[in-house]
C-alpha cells in the first residue's frame, strides 16, 4: 500500500530544484485557467469567513504564497522533506510541514478549504476515495476543495509515465463521483486543453462540504483527531 508512496517522495526529492526552477518562479504566468481557478477558490475561501487553507502536496510552495497573496491563512504540506525545505528557504513567513495527504496532521473540520494543485495524481485509483475522504474530513462546513489533475475523455483512469514518477489521469466525470462519495458536493469545473506536450485534459474541479455533513466525512465513531498544526 506504501510503497508507491515512497517512490514518490524518493523522486520528488531528487529532482528539487530543477522542479522549482520549473515551477516556483513562473507562479502560473503560463496557466491563465489554472491560476484563476485558484483566484475564484480564494474569494470563495474568504467569502465563506474561514480562510485557514491547507496547500496539499505544495511542492516548492509557491502556490502557498499565491494563497497567501490572495488574502488566505495558508500553509503547505508535502509528503518529500527535500520540497519542505526548499518552500521554507524559499518563503520563510510562511510554514510547510511534512504530511502524508492520507493522513493529514490536522483536526476535523480545522480548514477553510484546501487546495490540491496535480498532487493527487500519483496515487493508485484504489487508494483515491480514502485519500479524498481525508481531504473532507478536515473541511469546516462550507470549506472548498480545489483540486487540479490531468483529465482523459475515456471510461477509466489512465496510468501513465510522469517525467518525475507514475502518475494517472481521469475521466472527469468518475473524479467528480469520487467527490460526493467523500462527502463533497462539486459545483463547478473547468476542462481545457493541455498547457504541456503530454496531451491529457487539464481538469479543475471545485467541491464543498455541505454545512450538514453527510457521508464518510463525517465519522460518528471514534476520537476526533487532533490539530497537530493548531496555531
Amino acid at each position: 500500500m506504501g510503497e508507491h508512496r515512497n517512490e514518490t517522495r524518493a523522486a520528488y526529492d531528487g529532482v528539487v530544484e530543477l522542479y522549482a526552477s520549473m515551477f516556483a518562479d513562473r507562479r502560473l504566468e503560463a496557466q491563465p485557467f489554472a491560476r484563476n481557478m485558484i483566484r475564484t477558490f480564494a474569494e470563495l475561501v474568504r467569502a465563506a469567513g474561514n480562510t485557514r487553507v491547507a496547500d496539499v502536496g505544495c511542492g516548492p510552495g509557491h502556490l502557498t504564497a499565491m494563497l497567501h497573496d490572495l488574502g488566505l491563512d495558508a500553509f503547505g504540506l508535502d509528503l518529500s522533506p527535500g520540497m519542505v525545505a526548499h518552500a521554507r528557504r524559499a518563503h520563510p513567513e510562511l510554514r510547510f510541514d511534512e504530511a502524508r495527504m492520507e493522513e493529514l496532521p490536522l483536526g476535523d473540520g480545522a480548514l477553510g478549504g484546501v487546495l490540491a494543485h496535480y498532487s493527487t495524481i500519483h496515487t493508485p485509483p484504489g487508494e483515491l476515495p480514502a485519500l479524498l475522504a481525508e481531504q473532507a474530513r478536515v473541511l469546516a462546513p462550507g470549506g472548498l476543495l480545489l483540486v487540479s489533475f490531468f483529465g482523459t475523455d475515456g471510461p477509466d483512469p489512465v496510468r501513465f509515465d510522469h517525467k518525475v514518477t507514475p502518475a494517472y489521469s481521469w475521466p472527469p466525470d468518475r473524479y467528480a463521483e469520487l467527490l460526493t462519495a467523500a462527502g463533497l458536493t462539486p459545483f463547478a469545473r473547468l476542462l481545457h486543453d493541455p498547457a504541456s506536450a503530454r496531451g491529457f485534459l487539464d481538469a479543475h474541479l471545485l467541491a464543498r462540504r455541505p454545512s450538514r455533513s453527510r457521508g464518510p466525512a463525517c465519522r460518528p465513531s471514534g476520537p476526533a483527531r487532533t490539530a497537530k498544526l493548531a496555531r
